[in-house]
């Protein structure tokens, strides 16, 4: 007699459940942002070998010494992005490696500007992003240290690698009351928000954070 296989998808439902409930325990509270959670495949973003611990609460290894963040640091960094319930409008994501966050991002920004400075990274997102058929996500191989003056202004940007201060031409690219958040530091990191009023920055700084460096150029 056959053995019945367990039900792939149904097995995948379960796991992002159960991440989304340690979500909330470590206390995300955007409902907006469980939801995208919940909704995106993360096992389909990693190497088949590391998809029984895509719902793990861990960074996991993409290669070319790059890293999928860790579920909870996606869910707090959007979660203070949308902080006093505002929208995200148009989003910039620096360091889209593998094309997770973007999948994210897609369902809680009007459009999603994702760039990648690693040509293998931004080919495999592209290919992990396809089935998913996303019409407001877009991919740029480019340095995301200049961000994407073409797309500029931005309501929000997020970026996934640690600066050692932060990039003025991130800031630049803000739309008024625009909101930037990013992990700043080369030991000792922290996520911090940039707020823009007109000329003027404002940056507000919240838990400590382990990121791989942000990088110039392109390879």
């Amino acid at each position: 007699m056959a053995v019945r296989q367990p039900d792939a998808g149904l097995s995948s439902m379960r796991a992002r459940n159960h991440m989304v409930e340690r979500l909330k325990e470590q206390g995300v509270r955007d409902q907006g942002v469980l939801a995208a959670m919940l909704a995106v495949p993360r096992h389909a973003f990693v190497e088949e070998a590391l998809a029984s611990r895509a719902y793990e609460d861990t960074a996991l290894p993409l290669g070319r010494q790059q890293t999928i963040s860790q579920p909870f640091i996606v869910a707090r960094m959007l979660e203070i992005l949308r902080m006093g319930g505002r929208e995200l409008g148009k989003t910039l994501e620096v360091g889209a490696g593998c094309g997770y966050q973007a999948a994210v991002l897609s369902r809680l920004a009007s459009d999603v500007y994702a760039v990648e400075r690693i040509r293998q990274l931004i080919e495999r997102a592209k290919d992990n992003l396809r089935p998913l058929r996303l019409p407001n996500v877009r991919l740029k191989y480019g340095d995301g240290t200049v961000g994407l003056p073409e797309a500029a202004p931005f309501d929000s940007i997020v970026v996934a690698a640690a600066a050692g201060s932060i990039p003025q031409a991130l800031k630049d690219q803000l739309a008024d009351r625009g909101r930037l958040i990013l992990p700043v530091g080369a030991g000792e990191q922290q996520l911090v928000l940039v707020e823009r009023q007109g000329s003027a920055f404002r940056e507000s700084r919240f838990e400590s954070v382990r990121f791989v460096p942000l990088l110039m150029g392109i390879e």
